[in-house]
């Protein structure tokens, strides 16, 4: 998929501005002028950009549309992006969300170099970049999303503390012991985790067994 036809798949569902659409349109030269320099994403995939990593990032807000007052809160919400690599899904979710906050956290410096360029090239002024671990962040945060930096069990103590509204989180496989051993540990109640099959709409087989976990304060 090319960016003309990622951006007319995402008109079915958001309403996007000219300025949205050219940075949409933009990302490709971005990453692949970026990739070339530093390794961010395989090189077998970035010519899967769209399809594999602005598509993913954004089922986050596909998500947040199925459950009421969720989407609204998000737009005008502080986020932390905790393992955002190249800046994902951080970026794809603040060109769609300009009035939100991002902070886009790696602990990989050279991954974060590449995050802020694309984020300045792109001339995002809600987006911050730091080369921090998570753990000496001393904000409180709205949200926290993350692309399968680490199991749930491993990736929680990172964010606890950190966030007053909830988790997005996109994992692939059978999540349900990782969901289990959290519940146990932390006392999270069971009506407190949410799934939503991210093939629900993608219809990419690259989206089978793939989620968005949303795990509510």
């Amino acid at each position: 998929m090319n960016a003309a036809a990622c951006i007319e798949f995402l008109k079915k569902d958001f309403s996007l501005t000219e300025g949205q659409v050219r940075a949409f349109e933009a990302l490709d030269g971005l990453y692949r002028e970026w990739n070339a320099k530093i390794n961010v994403i395989s090189r077998k995939d970035i010519d899967a950009l769209y399809d594999h990593h602005v598509l993913h990032s954004l089922a986050v807000a596909r998500y947040l549309q199925t459950v009421p007052g969720l989407y609204e809160a998000f737009s005008s919400a502080k986020v932390l992006d905790l393992g955002t690599g190249g800046g994902f899904p951080g970026i794809p979710l603040a060109i769609l969300f300009p009035q939100a906050r991002f902070t886009l956290c790696d602990s990989v410096g050279k991954k974060t170099i590449v995050a802020g360029a694309v984020a300045s090239a792109l001339q995002l002024p809600n987006v911050k970049v730091v080369n921090e671990r998570a753990e000496s962040l001393p904000l409180l945060f709205d949200f926290v999303v993350s692309r399968a930096v680490a199991s749930l069990p491993d990736f929680y103590p990172w964010v606890k503390g950190k966030f007053r509204s909830g988790i997005l989180y996109l994992k692939g496989g059978d999540v349900n012991p990782e969901m289990a051993a959290l519940m146990g540990r932390y006392g999270i109640p069971a009506g407190h985790f949410h799934t939503w099959r991210v093939d629900a709409w993608l219809a990419d087989s690259y989206y089978d067994g793939k989620l968005v976990i949303h795990i509510e304060k």
